[in-house]
């Protein structure tokens, strides 16, 4: 599917979505994904400055999504060509999380607590390069990360499916897409939500199943 008849299906949908009172309750995005039709030619590329990610086969976009990046300094997401080389869909933390003692539960740094650790849940894990991967997360409109790559909710799933391992990641301060179809890219509004009760993140509950299909048929 070329990028104007991408743009076009994106328009009838959101049109659609309205009339039919789909719309999430807090506005947040809902972008369609795409099934390639060969696996193989799937790319990511990554807008740092647009804090944008692009899942494309050839010149036809299968997924458009905001992300939120690195913060500067130490914790900035690198930048350059990788491909992914592991997936995890039920990935914990190894480095922030809680410590549960007993009845208790300790918000803590791995290492720096008593009792049980046990990892922040970064669902739908993608790794590019060790220690940095997109994952489900709050995302934020400013640079906020540890350098990892957040992906909302109802963002994450449709990524995690769309790539394999072996797939390649570009990422740059900015990619060609920014001037066209990433132009105008809708934004998640819950970024600054109360995370969930941290016996709901300490538990399997912490990961949910999408609801319905992932990737539409085009």
């Amino acid at each position: 599917m070329k990028i104007s008849h991408f743009l076009s299906a994106c328009a009838c949908a959101l049109v659609l979505t309205v009339l039919g009172g789909c719309v999430n309750p807090m506005g947040n995005p809902n972008p369609p994904a795409y099934k390639p039709h060969n696996p193989n030619n799937v790319r990511v590329k990554v807008s740092l400055s647009k804090q944008q990610v692009y899942v494309m086969e050839g010149d036809r976009p299968l997924l458009i999504a905001a992300t939120c990046v690195g913060k500067p300094g130490g914790t900035h997401t690198p930048c350059g060509d990788f491909r992914v080389f592991s997936k995890n869909a039920h990935k914990r933390s190894g480095s922030y999380g809680f410590y549960v003692n007993g009845g208790q539960i300790v918000e803590a740094q791995a290492g720096h607590g008593s009792g049980t650790y046990i990892g922040y849940p970064m669902a739908y894990w993608v790794e590019f390069t060790t220690g940095y991967g997109f994952h489900e997360g709050f995302v934020w409109p400013i640079a906020r990360t540890h350098g990892c790559l957040r992906l909302h909710k109802n963002v994450a799933a449709k990524f995690y499916a769309l790539v394999k391992e072996g797939t390649p990641v570009n990422i740059a301060q900015t990619q060609p897409e920014d001037l066209t179809i990433g132009r105008n890219v809708p934004r998640p509004v819950d970024y600054n939500d109360p995370d969930r009760p941290s016996h709901v993140l300490c538990s399997d509950a912490a990961f949910t199943a999408p609801a319905g299909p992932l990737l539409i048929e085009q």
